[in-house]
């Protein structure tokens, strides 16, 4: 993806949902998500050019390999990411 990616999820029953980005150092990059939410779909976009969730990045991120991990109650999936500037 180049610059900003949007990853989408759907929620089976009320759930408390987290979805943080690593460099694959394990290293947290960003928060996206981290809050409650209801049932339903949704989906966050995030923005690698240097503004992402709040947090401003200067210059944005390096091209390379990034982790997604979205956590929702008992559920928990990682997935993997490639920045190509």
């Amino acid at each position: 993806f180049n610059p900003s990616t949007t990853i989408k999820y759907s929620i089976p029953k009320l759930s408390f949902v987290t979805i943080k980005i690593y460099d694959v150092l394990g290293s947290e990059v960003a928060t996206l998500v981290n809050e409650e939410k209801s049932v339903g779909t949704y989906e966050v976009t995030w923005d690698a050019s240097g503004f992402s969730g709040g947090v401003s990045a200067k210059g944005g991120y390096a091209s390379g390999v990034y982790l997604y991990r979205l956590q929702a109650g008992n559920y928990v999936e990682t997935k993997k990411m490639i920045l190509i500037k």
